[in-house]
């Protein structure tokens, strides 16, 4: 089975019960559409969710989120201007701070290089329906994109929500369209998972592709 699971951002309790749920197994796939760290001030635990991610190994791919984009673009900055005695604002989240007191320079720079290197976009072939996986939006494979496309949206994501892309089913994260659960437009060919996880009150939301069935942790 393909499962695809929503922003997780920081939260390893709400990760782990998913893993115990879905039971993943070693012919399963599990596809994070980014937004992987940073938030849930009321347990955060980005390095549980970090290794969890590499304990899953080839049974899990992780999209890049804006969020992971922003954590390993200040990662590479801020180990760049130590070495040039330079200072760096704070990180405006959580993660860099947490993480910082329990991984070495090396590891965290290893980390930010790591995140660079996941995907924009996916696209997957199942039983013949055609997939495209991205943060945000996606686009048709043949066409190129700025990065900030699929990390955030654009201008006309309202048109994208209710057309998605001719021939293939979109399945994104990045806005809780959904208030809390997993929203689909009426075509059938968009599908938000981001159902809040990362508040206090959120959900984490994951969806199975062959067979539409959708999982929440509260």
């Amino acid at each position: 089975m393909n499962y695809v699971v929503g922003d997780i951002h920081n939260d390893n309790k709400k990760f782990n019960k998913l893993l115990e749920l879905i039971n993943l197994s070693e012919q399963d796939t599990l596809y994070i559409l980014g937004d992987v760290f940073d938030r849930a001030d009321y347990a955060p635990d980005p390095v549980g969710v970090y290794f969890n991610i590499l304990k899953l190994g080839a049974r899990c791919q992780v999209l890049r989120g804006n969020h992971d984009t922003w954590l390993a673009d200040y990662i590479l900055d801020y180990y760049d201007r130590l070495e040039k005695k330079k200072k760096l604002l704070p990180y405006t989240y959580n993660s860099f701070e947490l993480m910082s007191q329990r991984l070495t320079p090396v590891d965290m720079q290893n980390l930010a290089k790591y995140i660079m290197s996941w995907p924009l976009q996916i696209e997957l072939n199942i039983a013949g329906t055609k997939y495209l996986l991205a943060h945000a939006q996606t686009s048709l494979p043949s066409e190129t994109k700025p990065d900030d496309y699929y990390l955030m949206g654009t201008a006309d994501s309202d048109m994208f929500l209710a057309d998605g892309i001719d021939g293939y089913v979109s399945i994104c994260g990045h806005d809780n369209v959904g208030g809390g659960h997993i929203w689909k437009n009426a075509l059938d060919n968009v599908y938000m998972c981001d159902c809040g996880c990362g508040f206090a009150s959120g959900k984490l939301g994951c969806l199975c592709l062959e067979t539409r069935e959708e999982f929440y942790i509260n």
